[in-house]
């Protein structure tokens, strides 16, 4: 089985948001795979996606932290003329890229006990962001 399905999720403020229930929501046929994988790429330049801590919203504050200091705004950034925030969110997305594959297995995502997918969201006002979700398996 192959299905490929674009979604939007609502706007977030800038930080690190889990998305996994609304990914998993979009995908009823999840539950009919033993094995296969779930690819889920967003489709803006100043977001981005990855895998880690589900459980304790310090994890997520913690990371738009480290990335804030990391990457600031207040830097000699050329491209600014779409705000302050928007080169720094540029940086960041393309550290942690556009993309996360997951396992399926038995109907579900073959997910860590405290593993989750993370909408990282590095603008102020990022507005809606689209997903493409791919899905394949047996």
């Amino acid at each position: 089985m192959w299905i490929s399905r674009d979604i939007t999720l609502e706007p977030r403020p800038r930080g690190f948001h889990l998305v996994t229930r609304e990914v998993v929501g979009e995908l009823p046929e999840l539950g009919e795979l033993t094995a296969g994988l779930l690819h889920v790429h967003i489709r803006h330049t100043s977001a981005s996606l990855t895998l880690n801590e589900n459980a304790s919203p310090d994890v997520r504050r913690d990371f738009e932290t480290w990335f804030s200091a990391a990457v600031p705004e207040s830097f000699a950034w050329t491209h600014t003329i779409e705000g302050a925030d928007d080169m720094p969110a540029h940086v960041k997305a393309s550290l942690l890229g556009p993309s996360v594959t997951l396992p399926v297995r038995d109907g579900r995502l073959a997910l860590g006990t405290w593993q989750g997918i993370y909408l990282c969201e590095h603008r102020d006002r990022g507005g809606p962001r689209s997903l493409t979700l791919t899905l394949f398996g047996d």
